[in-house]
């Protein structure tokens, strides 16, 4: 099997825990996942099988979306709620008070690696550290909010919840407690439910079950999105069928050999004479050849 099925991970499993829970229902060994999920979030978890698993690292600029809640007034070292609890206050704001900080939240901004994250500092893992009662000092990285919309707000207990389109590697968690340190109470994340990833949504999901059913079955291929979904938008280049026999050879094929107009230097998805998705390539314009980026036809291995 070769493609994609979206889960929307459960609650209490972590990304690797559903890549094991798949090589089990499966019964293969070639798995991977598109872009790691908190044990406590839920929702949208792209899974690569076979020679998909090629394209989990070509995912650069994902966009990715999420519906948070929070709740103001509690800070903890996890920095959502079922973290141990650092400090304690009565929040006073108003929600004119909190849309306005929301705005300091908005395009680019710098967060700080939170501690209970899986990045390394010095060849450790920082979760680990932390687990051992050690802080150290993180990294800090650039993302961007792309949109950030306050969808609920409980002035009584001071809750809210919040929809976020944001770019890999933005921690929800951090924006939370950031939000609440911006408001000088704290808050910490209640919920996470990843609603949108790698152009996948919530529709798109299947859950173990149901996955475990169709394979069983016989019907997983008839569900499974093809790895050539995640390339529609780059330029298409479809090879004669002299040149599909020497590209999965291996040779470089010359751009004169190719029906291309107006070449740029992006990325190409490439199919065979009998649309065949191939790979995807890019051209150098040096050689005057079309250089193989990643292969994704072979299909036999597991």
């Amino acid at each position: 099997m070769n493609g994609i099925i979206c889960i929307d991970k459960p609650q209490g499993f972590t990304s690797f825990d559903a890549v094991a829970k798949l090589r089990g229902i499966l019964k293969m060994k070639r798995i991977g996942h598109g872009g790691t999920l908190d044990p406590m979030a839920t929702g949208v978890l792209p899974i690569f099988l076979g020679t998909a698993t090629k394209a989990c690292d070509m995912i650069d600029n994902d966009v990715k979306a999420y519906t948070a809640q929070m709740k103001f007034g509690i800070a903890t070292d996890t920095l959502d709620i079922t973290g141990e609890v650092l400090s304690e206050s009565v929040p006073h704001f108003s929600i004119a008070e909190l849309e306005d900080v929301l705005n300091n939240f908005r395009g680019e901004i710098e967060q700080t690696v939170p501690m209970y994250s899986a990045v390394s500092v010095n060849g450790q893992k920082l979760y680990k550290l932390a687990r051992k009662g050690i802080t150290v000092e993180r990294p800090k990285k650039t993302i961007t909010i792309f949109s950030l919309e306050l969808t609920e707000f409980d002035a009584e207990n001071y809750t809210a919840s919040i929809d976020v389109k944001c770019s890999k590697g933005t921690y929800i968690r951090t924006l939370i407690d950031d939000i609440g340190s911006a408001l000088s109470c704290g808050a910490v994340m209640t919920a996470l439910r990843r609603t949108a990833s790698c152009g996948f949504n919530l529709d798109d999901c299947l859950d173990f079950d149901k996955v475990k059913e169709l394979y069983e079955s016989g019907k997983l291929n008839e569900v499974m999105i093809p790895p050539q979904e995640l390339f529609k938008d780059c330029t298409k280049i479809k090879l004669s069928s002299n040149n599909t026999a020497r590209y999965k050879n291996g040779a470089k094929l010359r751009l004169d050999s190719l029906n291309i107009k107006n070449a740029v230097d992006v990325r190409y998805a490439i199919f065979g004479f009998d649309d065949e998705f191939l790979g995807t390539a890019n051209i150098d314009f040096e050689e005057k050849v079309l250089r193989i980026e990643k292969n994704f036809y072979s299909v036999s291995e597991k």
